[in-house]
């Protein structure tokens, strides 16, 4: 059955349809109430003639199609599918910046919390995400030193002989170690943990009064004690919530420019009144049928923004129609006003899908503000203090887009600060110490350090190590040998530990790093790698989740800069000891040269021809006299053989 004729055996009912190209690759998925009128209408005559060539409806050669119960759901599944399958002539959501969460690892034995930016459905719960970014830092350090629930790396499914540091300065309960706690009180801390961060503040000062109580009855002083300090942390964390409502609303404000076929959109996120952060997105293409199809409405009495074409066809709400269901449709947290700069067709079925989404279980939290649901809008603001906003937001965007595609460069507080937020760091990035390994087939094996410090290479701290445990080609155990040596010699001199450790490879190299940071006791040390090939950042503890920066990104540019150092300093070293070596060679064939009359030769001489060259009194300044002659002897008989 041909293209044609499969669309006309459409059915007429909500849904989504695929369309397919002739290698059976998902190239557009697109929404529709009447499928049939949707879908024929990209056919109709002089909807696509103008349409440039590898446009959708040149390259289509199938169409599939999933019919749904009503519009709402078909804006649930498409934005999905699109998700999932990527297609390319669909608007992508291309995430510059992503906000951190708060993950309680509810699946663990003893569950801990950390700071992630992707949602997994692993058994943990999440919370957030949290404006600015370095919140939800805070929340974890409240938390390690109120309810001593750790963020360590430490495996807990089995206990050791001893806790780490973490323990003893009690911000954490020591589930590591058998009897240092019982899961029966660190269930108990993990349950005000969860009640914490579910803002429900007053169940958890209303249980931890009671047992503030019956500590004090069972003259259990000290713990009572513990439990009074908790319940004043949690009543000014009230105070200061109550402070936030007061303000103001929560809202997302979106503001885009467009220019020469690239587009900048910066989105600002007010929380409480105030403007909190910052996200931005690029495009740099955006899909050429992308472009065109606001302009193409179907014929089955949707309604929609008329189409006001600019000179290469870019609609804003068409765009701004996909963004918008990308960022906030299936999310654990949409604020309660959405302001855009323009209006798209399914505006209102999708505050209807975000509003049921928040009333369901995707945020049971805010739904129980104030007793009642509470409803989303996405606003189209003409005038007043709200297009004032959106104004604001589309200035800034004109700055990214000179920033990004005028190729300004960003300061140095700002690539800290990105490279903050892209590895998950606690704090901003002041020093980072990159490790390579380089060998040929395991000969001469050698490893280099080099530092990057407040924003530039110092090279003064740059280290050489030859390898000395290993043998043959063992790239993992060469790296675990170079990292003890180094942090055991910081460990010993009672220096600090770097912002980041930086591993050249993949994920063998990292975890051999890691084993050896462990073996040394240190922990929660932010430990990174960057596979060569793919330019893929593994960051220690969340290595399911590799980071793939933009080959634009400041943050992958200043990786690469240290990755290459490390490598061009490691290489640097190996030559040199391989052409000592194989200048060595003929040097140690003379009886009595050994290894280090050998070296100081070649380091007195500069080269193994210097070393022909020279007379006896000139080697004798070097080497004894009879090993001199020696040396004399064996070259003579070496030319004359020639």
């Amino acid at each position: 059955m041909d293209l044609p004729e499969k669309i006309r055996t459409l059915p007429a009912s909500p849904g989504v349809y695929l369309y397919k190209n002739a290698g059976g690759e998902v190239i557009y998925v697109g929404k529709a109430k009447n499928l049939r009128s949707r879908v024929s209408s990209y056919f109709h005559e002089g909807r696509w003639e103008d349409a440039k060539t590898g446009t959708l409806v040149r390259e289509a050669v199938d169409v599939d199609y999933i019919v749904v119960a009503n519009n709402k759901e078909a804006l649930a599944l498409e934005n999905h599918l699109i998700k999932q399958k990527k297609p390319r002539f669909n608007i992508l959501l291309r995430d510059d910046k992503t906000y951190p969460y708060v993950k309680l690892t509810l699946a663990e034995r003893f569950p801990r919390v950390y700071v992630t930016r992707r949602l997994r459905k692993d058994g943990s719960a999440f919370y957030g995400p949290y404006f600015p970014a370095n919140l939800a830092y805070r929340i974890v350090d409240l938390i390690h030193r109120h309810f001593m629930v750790p963020s360590c790396k430490v495996d807990l499914t089995r206990f050791h002989p001893r806790p780490c540091l973490q323990f003893y300065i009690k911000r954490c309960l020591g589930p590591c170690v058998k009897e240092l706690t019982t899961p029966e009180i660190y269930g108990e801390a993990v349950r005000d943990v969860k009640l914490f961060l579910e803002g429900r503040q007053t169940d958890l000062a209303k249980s931890l009064r009671e047992r503030m109580s019956e500590a004090a009855e069972a003259q259990e002083f000290e713990r009572a004690a513990r439990y009074r300090d908790l319940i004043s942390t949690v009543d000014q964390l009230q105070e200061k919530q109550r402070i936030a409502a007061a303000e103001g609303d929560d809202a997302d404000v979106f503001g885009y420019h467009y220019e020469n076929q690239m587009l900048a959109v910066n989105l600002f996120h007010m929380r409480g009144g105030k403007v909190l952060d910052r996200r931005e997105f690029f495009w740099e293409e955006l899909p050429e049928f992308a472009a065109q199809q606001f302009a193409a409405q179907s014929d089955d009495g949707e309604t929609g923004v008329p189409a006001r074409p600019t000179a290469d066809s870019f609609h804003p709400g068409e765009f701004f129609s996909a963004l918008v269901k990308q960022l906030y449709l299936a999310q654990p947290y949409v604020p309660r006003n959405i302001y855009v700069p323009v209006d798209f067709e399914d505006r209102e079925e999708l505050e209807e899908a975000l509003s049921e989404q928040l009333a369901g279980e995707a945020c049971p939290e805010r739904s129980r503000r104030g007793g009642r649901a509470t409803r989303i809008h996405i606003t189209v603001a003409q005038r007043g203090e709200k297009r004032g906003l959106i104004d604001l937001a589309g200035n800034n965007a004109k700055q990214s887009y000179d920033q990004r595609f005028r190729v300004l460069k960003p300061n140095a507080r700002a690539i800290q600060e990105a490279f903050q937020e892209a590895l998950t760091l606690p704090e901003l990035p002041k020093r980072i110490e990159c490790f390579d390994i380089s060998h040929i087939q395991g000969a001469e094996t050698v490893a280099s350090m080099v530092v990057w410090e407040d924003g530039k290479m110092k090279k003064s701290d740059y280290r050489k190590f030859i390898i000395k445990t290993v043998a043959g080609v063992d790239d993992f155990a060469s790296m675990r040998e170079v990292v003890t040596r180094r942090y055991k010699r910081l460990q010993e001199e009672k220096k600090p530990m770097p912002s980041l450790v930086l591993i050249d490879g993949g994920l063998g190299q990292l975890h051999a790093a890691a084993q050896a940071l462990e073996a040394l006791e240190v922990i929660n040390q932010p430990l990174a790698a960057i596979a060569k090939r793919e330019e893929i950042i593994y960051v220690y503890g969340q290595e399911d989740e590799p980071v793939v920066l933009d080959h634009h990104s400041p943050v992958l540019h200043l990786v690469q800069m240290i990755r290459d150092e490390a490598h061009r300093f490691a290489v640097t070293f190996h030559r040199k000891r391989r052409q000592i070596r194989d200048r060595a060679t003929e040097l140690r064939e003379i009886p009595g040269v050994g290894e280090s009359t050998t070296r100081r030769l070649l380091e007195h001489f500069g080269s193994l021809q210097a070393v022909k060259q020279a007379d006896v009194a000139a080697l004798s300044a070097v080497v004894t006299k009879s090993q001199a002659e020696a040396i004399l002897e064996h070259f003579r008989k070496t030319d004359l053989s020639c």
